[in-house]
């Protein structure tokens, strides 16, 4: 029975860790994706202390850009064409965010970088 309920519970566990984030954009709308701190994120980036990917899909029949800056300073600006993803490597320190002109809904996951060779 104890293995029963450690299995259950790092199951929960596993899925809490890789559970998606969908996020609502309204019009003409700048979100904090990660990257301010607790009470400021929209989503919660577990990997924030390290370099990071974020992976982000458009859910919605509008596009909307995906900014990340450092210290007031734009380092990338893309723009997500509906019913497309794209990944975005996070170094510590950085902030994401989403900005709409029109309303959008966007799907995004984090995970741990990992080097290819």
């Amino acid at each position: 029975m104890k293995n029963l309920l450690l299995f259950a519970f790092i199951l929960l566990q596993a899925c809490a860790v890789t559970q998606d984030s969908v996020l609502v954009l309204k019009p003409s709308q700048s979100m904090c994706i990660t990257g301010k701190g607790p009470g400021q994120d929209g989503a919660i980036n577990p990997y924030s202390g390290e370099k990071s990917v974020a992976l982000v899909k458009n859910l919605s029949e509008n596009s909307f850009n995906v900014r990340i800056q450092k210290a007031g300073k734009i380092i990338q600006d893309v723009t997500i064409q509906p019913h497309k993803k794209q990944s975005f490597v996070l170094l510590k320190g950085q902030e994401l965010y989403f900005d709409s002109q029109l309303a959008a809904k966007a799907q995004i996951r984090f995970k741990r970088y990992a080097a290819t060779r």
